[in-house]
């Protein structure tokens, strides 16, 4: 009899570990507003734009909301005159000037960091799913939220970190010209490279051991002494944070090879990673190496191609 009831106890333990622990909802919550706040800002950039500006320079994909500009329908020399009159100086919702001054460098930063909330946040969920239950399982609390959400920022802190270096590297090459005014390469040779490096990346062992530990997260500040706090959830989200920066930075960096301004790419890549880091697959890693090597080969071709009949 005494087995029996250990039989139906274990059993019994192991089906409420098996629930979704009490204070996911209020973790989910969050970051979906979050979420919605990056998206939020940068549709409002984009609609801000929309109706004075040819939406064929952010970027490829971006031709689909010239329907909605002002411009469409005159020739493309007109277009193009009145562009240049149009275009952000300060006059756009969160669009840089050309002057890179300590506003403009302050609106780019604020741009990646919107970024990062809506394409980087919600690849994180299962993450912070996994660590929630992790924390019940193991210290017997019903409800770890305040560790899970300071998990959450930390991993936002490490995204922001990369902000910082995006931003340093939009001005240094806005700087050089290798930028337009729309934030779009201004070169196939920029595309190109940026491709060939995040292709040839997919295929490196860091890649391979950072989405490893993306699929199965292996906890450094999970212990059986209690509760854990808000200091060890967050130094918890900040390495969790860099295995997610080492998987993804290269995927993520292809927005300066379509376009920072690029919509339908920020969705498209955002969904993207969410799936590379989601589901395990000896597949999706390399066939996104293989086609980001391969639109980076036929750009090559098309510059060689240029050069020896120029």
């Amino acid at each position: 009899m005494a087995s029996l009831r250990t039989i139906l106890s274990n059993e019994a333990g192991s089906a409420n570990r098996e629930k979704p622990p009490r204070g996911w909802p209020l973790v989910l919550a969050l970051v979906a507003l979050l979420s919605v706040s990056g998206w939020a800002y940068l549709i409002a950039m984009v609609a801000d734009m929309v109706p004075v500006m040819d939406m064929s320079e952010a970027g490829p994909g971006m031709v689909i909301l010239n329907s909605f500009n002002q411009f469409a329908g005159l020739p493309a020399e007109a277009r193009a005159a009145l562009a240049v009159l149009c275009l952000p100086t300060n006059a756009t919702f969160g669009m840089p000037g050309t002057d890179m001054t300590a506003v403009d460098l302050a609106k780019i930063f604020l741009m990646w960091a919107m970024m990062a909330l809506a394409m980087m946040l919600p690849t994180a969920v299962p993450m912070l799913r996994a660590y929630h239950s992790a924390l019940a399982a193991c210290t017997g609390t019903s409800a770890p939220g305040r560790s899970v959400v300071a998990a959450m920022f930390g991993y936002l802190a490490v995204w922001l970190g990369y902000a910082v270096v995006a931003t340093a590297a939009q001005w240094a090459l806005s700087v050089a010209g290798a930028m337009t005014t729309m934030m779009a390469p201004a070169s196939m040779a920029l595309t190109a490279s940026v491709l060939l490096a995040a292709g040839l990346y997919q295929f490196t062992p860091a890649k391979k051991a950072c989405l490893g530990r993306c699929w199965y997260p292996r906890w450094v500040f999970v212990t059986d002494e209690g509760a854990p706090g808000v200091v060890p959830g967050f130094r918890e989200g900040l390495i969790q944070g860099w295995v997610c920066l080492g998987c993804c930075w290269a995927v993520m960096t292809v927005m300066f090879a379509v376009g920072l301004m690029n919509i339908v790419w920020i969705a498209l890549l955002g969904a993207l990673m969410a799936v590379e880091k989601t589901f395990p697959s000896r597949i999706l890693p390399p066939a996104i190496g293989v086609v980001l090597l391969v639109w980076a080969g036929v750009l090559v071709s098309l510059i060689l191609l240029g050069n020896a009949t120029s």
